[in-house]
């Protein structure tokens, strides 16, 4: 990693890991926290969920304009923002529903999900400006500590609810006020990284869309992460119920985000020695592998399967380091303002969420899927859903990466 002294890069990791601990954990966790505790049908939450991801698809390019706006004040709304998610968290965990729990789980995560994305968007763009000033810094070596932080964050949200279940009653409660107040410290912590040195401008995003690296990153970015999107969707009841294992969710959970993040900073390194596009290549590889693997577990197979948690988590560790800093490092040379191309990057992204939300759960609903179900169409189903559509997936965007003519702008 590049030295941190001066550079205030620890604040980077730590805002990174309260923003990762909103996002892929809670995607993960919330669908079934409401199927137990309220009784809410997965194809009903399928429905809500796409919808949701809708919202952040069509908000986010506006969202990644308002960023730009704010320029001087960026750092006041940053905070609001932050403190509103928060809240959310809160909301959708330690309070009981106060209408119908549907609607109340559609508008938690709506206002999280919002903020989570405004965040995000400003996030990645106090990055390059952080960059801009710091010329001995690299968007490698700033994505290294972010990311690092960022898969702190996630390991440290899904082991969570599982550890506080020995001394709390409601865990995810616990959860929920242990997060708000660790978003008050990086709140904190990220003061004075967030001022624009750019004048407020203009939504338009052609000049991102007009360049060609740019476009084919946000393509590889789209369809990378739906692999990602599937398995999340699907990660716990695929241990529940294809491993027959409950109660190994939150270890298993632990192993993979734990090997993301301690894969990270030697993904950047390697990134610098052999060139980022090509070290990306080998991490979307070994992805392939891991769950072509996974594919063929059943009920039991708890310890080949964490081997798997180990090397998806090792892949995941190259995928959330090294594109986003390619999209980074072109964006640089192309946008007055980074705020507007991270909405588009967040937009691409979270599509794949929504297309996830609004197939995986209904087909498994439509296979005859319930919780502990031992019905061989309905665990063919998991374990199709789960492991062979993520491989067929990564394979395209390995072939997008492997073709793509403008090399010399994915150096790292």
């Amino acid at each position: 990693m590049t030295s941190a002294r001066g550079n205030n890069l620890p604040a980077f990791s730590v805002f990174a890991a309260v923003l990762a601990a909103a996002g892929l954990p809670i995607y993960i966790h919330a669908p079934k926290f409401y199927v137990d505790e309220y009784g809410v049908g997965l194809g009903t939450l399928g429905a809500v969920l796409f919808a949701l991801r809708l919202l952040d698809v069509v908000q986010d390019p506006v969202l990644g304009w308002l960023s730009g706006r704010a320029g001087a004040r960026r750092g006041v709304i940053v905070g609001v923002v932050a403190l509103l998610m928060a809240g959310a968290m809160i909301g959708l965990f330690a309070v009981t529903p106060l209408v119908a729990p549907l609607i109340w789980f559609a508008a938690m995560l709506a206002i999280l999900f919002s903020a989570y994305s405004f965040l995000t968007i400003s996030f990645y763009g106090a990055g390059i400006h952080k960059v801009a000033r710091a010329p001995r810094l690299s968007h490698v070596g700033l994505a290294a500590w972010r990311e690092t932080g960022a898969l702190i964050g996630v390991c440290l949200a899904a082991i969570a609810p599982t550890a506080l279940g020995l001394a709390a009653d409601h865990p995810f409660a616990a959860f929920a006020v242990g997060f708000a107040g660790a978003t008050i410290a990086a709140i904190v912590l990220m003061r004075g990284e967030w001022a624009s040195p750019a004048r407020p401008v203009a939504f338009d995003p052609r000049p991102i869309l007009r360049d060609v690296v740019a476009r084919r990153l946000l393509l590889i970015a789209f369809v990378n992460a739906a692999p990602v999107a599937v398995t999340s969707t699907l990660f716990l009841f695929y241990v529940e119920t294809r491993l027959a294992a409950p109660g190994m969710e939150g270890p298993l959970l632990v192993l993979f985000f734990f090997a993301a993040a301690l894969s990270a900073p030697a993904w950047g390194r390697l990134a610098t020695r052999y060139g980022a596009r090509e070290v990306l290549l080998a991490g979307m590889v070994l992805s392939i592998i891991a769950f072509a693997f996974a594919a063929y577990l059943g009920a039991g197979d708890v310890v080949p399967f964490a081997l798997v948690c180990v090397a998806s988590g090792a892949a995941l560790g190259a995928d959330m380091t090294l594109l986003p800093a390619l999209f980074a490092r072109r964006v640089a040379t192309i946008a007055r303002e980074p705020g507007q191309a991270f909405g588009l990057w967040s937009f691409v992204s979270k599509l794949t969420l929504a297309i996830a939300a609004v197939t995986v759960l209904p087909i498994l609903d439509a296979a005859g899927y319930e919780t502990g179900s031992s019905e061989p169409s309905a665990l063919l189903a998991l374990t199709v859903l789960y492991a062979v559509v993520p491989c067929v997936l990564k394979l395209v965007a390995v072939a997008l990466l492997w073709f793509m003519t403008e090399s010399r702008e994915t150096a790292a």
